[in-house]
């Protein structure tokens, strides 16, 4: 049966979608996969790190416990694909589960540079999917620099073509 429902279609798809970067991230050696860009966090490396390193904070915020745990991409390590793919389903699987267990219109405090702000648990859960979109689209360009062809799906159409060949 086709996904209808946009929360879920959202959801899934933003996990796939950075495992197929990842994927394609795979077969770079490991200067290019750290290679700088004048584009966003920087690398693949760093760019992949800040999308999981930001969705573990909002889980967080979402939780209720804003800065429990460091940021990612803030420790220094430096993590290969494989690493990044184990990581990827620990902290997506984390946000989906507390995404899907409180009404989106419940409302949390964020703290950001010492200031507090009151969002809505669907307004959190939204940014968080469409900051990896526009992160991910960062990607794609890095590895389009690198000569990778072709470059991996990412669209919530060729996810809804893949997982589901006949639609």
């Amino acid at each position: 049966m086709l996904p209808s429902q946009p929360f879920e279609i959202l959801l899934t798809h933003d996990r796939w979608a950075t495992q197929s970067l990842l994927q394609a991230c795979a077969p770079l050696s490991t200067e290019q996969f750290h290679q700088v860009f004048e584009i966003g966090p920087g690398s693949l490396h760093n760019t992949t790190t800040h999308i999981m390193g930001a969705m573990r904070g909002w889980t967080d915020t979402l939780l209720g416990t804003p800065d429990a745990r460091h940021r990612l991409e803030k420790d220094g390590k430096q993590r290969t694909v494989p690493d990044l793919m184990a990581l990827l389903d620990e902290v997506a699987g984390e946000f989906e589960r507390v995404a899907r267990a409180h009404p989106l219109d419940g409302v949390v405090t964020a703290v950001r540079a010492g200031v507090s702000y009151e969002f809505t648990r669907g307004t959190i859960i939204t940014h968080v999917l469409t900051h990896g979109t526009h992160h991910r689209a960062q990607c794609l360009n890095m590895l389009r620099r690198l000569g990778v062809s072709p470059l991996p799906f990412s669209s919530v159409l060729e996810w809804i073509r893949t997982t589901h060949p006949k639609a």
